[in-house]
């Protein structure tokens, strides 16, 4: 698609965006009102202290100083890591700032981004073991995601060298100020594009009669978090577990666009994470499937 025709698809979605706004103000109100509350209440909390501490670790030396005293390499360790504790679009974040800093080159940056893309694990044992109503299975979920990318990382971590980095910020002031900064506008953009993308699924839902596996492919597509509860509609736990499990482990058009607005400037390729994702989603059916083959007797 080239660039005209581009534009000309954009100009005419948000035309038809401020159409349905001005005739339906108050469901547009309301479902901004919603998503506001979950992401206040839910995202904004974890994702803006982890943004904050990893910043500092950063800062600090902690990469530094746990490759001197293990002789190891812990970038890929530490990305590993912080990603998997406070979700995505967090690894794009935490990878930029470590080529930001110094810590990796830009080849190895394009080689991190493959495996820093992970869901909350709060979000996974509590939300979607709600959904399912099966710990097992969002246990299940969680963990063929972080196997899939500790797989990845070892692939691509292979022949990467222990950084020669010696930076260590004496000015716990600054850098406090420069996290806080930064992790804000991070978390306006998450926000921002998530809201956007959500006001999309709901109007196309709004306009259309749509029910069961559409249903849930169109609000999973544009948006990860309205995907995830709309699967309730799916009776079968493992098809709904399924559907989850590529909501998560791929990402929807919201999270991609996340991570490619935060790349931007960096010159690490959006490509290599799609890439990552690509391989990611394979590598955890197979292991989803497993976890599922050792509880036989209950989902087969």
């Amino acid at each position: 698609m080239n660039k005209t025709y581009k534009t000309r698809l954009i100009l005419v979605t948000l035309s038809i965006l401020l159409l349905f706004y001005l005739l339906n103000s108050q469901y547009i109100i309301n479902c901004i009102l919603d998503y506001s509350f979950l992401f206040i209440t839910k995202l904004f909390p974890v994702s803006f202290l982890f943004f904050i501490f990893s910043s500092l670790l950063l800062d600090f030396g902690f990469t530094i100083y746990i490759e001197r005293i293990f002789k190891i390499k812990s970038t890929n360790i530490y990305l590993f890591l912080v990603s998997m504790i406070s979700g995505f679009p967090s690894g794009s974040k935490y990878t930029y700032e470590l080529l930001d800093k110094g810590y990796i080159n830009l080849e190895t940056a394009n080689k991190y981004i493959m495996f820093s893309h992970f869901p909350n694990p709060l979000f996974v044992l509590g939300s979607i073991s709600i959904v399912l109503n099966d710990l097992y299975l969002a246990f299940s979920i969680l963990f063929s995601i972080i196997i899939s990318n500790f797989i990845i990382m070892l692939f691509v971590s292979r022949k990467d060298k222990i950084s020669s980095n010696s930076y260590i910020s004496n000015d716990f002031s600054k850098s406090l100020t420069n996290a806080i900064n930064k992790s804000f506008n991070i978390i306006i953009i998450v926000y921002g594009i998530s809201l956007f993308f959500y006001l999309i699924s709901c109007i196309i839902t709004k306009l259309f009669v749509i029910d069961g596996y559409l249903y849930v492919i169109i609000c999973g597509i544009f948006d990860l978090t309205k995907g995830v509860f709309s699967t309730i509609v799916i009776s079968n736990v493992i098809i709904r577990a399924c559907f989850i499990l590529f909501f998560i482990g791929f990402g929807s058009i919201s999270i991609h666009m996340q991570v490619n607005s935060i790349l931007v400037g960096s010159n690490i390729k959006y490509s290599n994470f799609f890439k990552g994702r690509i391989i990611g989603l394979i590598i955890s059916y197979i292991i989803f499937f497993l976890f599922l083959l050792i509880k036989k007797d209950l989902y087969f």
